[in-house]
């Protein structure tokens, strides 16, 4: 008996770190996934193979909250592995990195495998729950945003609440994207742990700041309904701001950003935790998207060129 299951890469256009604190958040699915396979073992208790193309030291790194990940899935679908085990191989061509939702698509990859190797039929509600569980392992307090557009795909309006709230954006015509790597490995919850001191902190400074990201995403839900990239552009720019001034930027992240920007990029900001991980910059059009992925590996870093707004069911 097998089971196998899909998770697809994100990628954070508005409001990263912001999204934490009940700030409305734009996220988009891209088209790369993470791939799950589970077979039974004779003996109990589980063990993974992780066969997926990473950042160097990526895996490595994550060794430890990935297990803990695992475990919380396993609990939260009351799996009873103590007789029978299972073996779990992840695969896909969503490269493990820093930013892109690696550590969601996995989790969600999982919770499907699981579901289809022990007959569940899950809804993709309750795969998004387990995921959210499993992402606890490597986020310790995550906004649930990753795992949302992992599980459901598209364009998506994320409010993390009691509730969380989301909403899908339709987009006429999906636009090109470049994500470049800095090849730093980020570590999120550290991160996130970094800005929630600096709140606390300065509470005035940081309330102005969130004022600020929030008016951004309502103007930029506007600028993709009428398929403004210019608009668009401009305010990702304004969100690296916040995001710089809320110190989750660094040096390689800032390069990216202006080398983007001088290739012609309509906008370019850092894209998830920060602290190392990716850039995501907007290019609308094939030639656009080559000129800033090239200029990018010119220097030595890696891209991805992907689309946003491509609509798909994961039913």
């Amino acid at each position: 008996m097998s089971g196998e299951g899909i998770g697809f890469g994100k990628t954070i256009i508005f409001n990263e770190h912001f999204v934490v604190y009940g700030i409305p958040a734009i996220v988009s699915a891209i088209g790369k996934y993470t791939i799950a396979r589970i077979e039974s073992l004779e003996t109990n208790g589980w063990k993974i193979i992780d066969k997926r193309k990473a950042t160097p030291t990526y895996k490595e790194n994550k060794i430890e909250q990935q297990k803990d990940s695992i475990n919380r899935i396993i609990n939260k679908m009351n799996l009873d592995l103590s007789k029978k085990g299972v073996e779990i191989t992840l695969e896909g061509n969503l490269f493990a990195t820093s930013g892109i939702g690696a550590s969601a698509a996995s989790c969600v990859a999982i919770a499907r495998a699981f579901s289809e190797h022990f007959n569940l039929n899950l809804s993709n509600n309750e795969i998004n729950d387990i995921a959210y569980e499993g992402e606890k392992g490597y986020h310790g307090t995550p906004s649930g945003i990753d795992n949302t557009a992992s599980t459901f795909g598209g364009l998506i309006w994320f409010e993390k609440k009691e509730t969380n709230l989301m909403d899908k954006i339709d987009l006429m015509n999906p636009v090109e994207i470049v994500i470049g790597s800095t090849g730093k490995v980020a570590d999120t919850a550290k991160a996130v742990e970094g800005v929630r001191e600096r709140k606390e902190k300065n509470p005035e400074k940081y309330q102005e700041i969130f004022n600020r990201a929030e008016n951004i995403a309502y103007l930029a839900k506007d600028a993709f309904q009428d398929e403004d990239y210019r608009e668009l552009g401009k305010l990702m720019n304004e969100n690296h701001k916040l995001l710089q001034q809320v110190e989750v930027s660094t040096r390689e992240l800032d390069f990216l950003v202006k080398l983007a920007r001088d290739q012609g990029a309509f906008g370019a900001k850092l894209t998830g935790g920060g602290l190392g991980g990716n850039i995501i910059a907007l290019t609308p059009g094939r030639d656009l998207q080559d000129d800033v992925a090239n200029a990018i590996e010119k220097e030595g870093f890696q891209t991805l060129k992907t689309m946003i707004g491509v609509r798909r069911s994961y039913e």
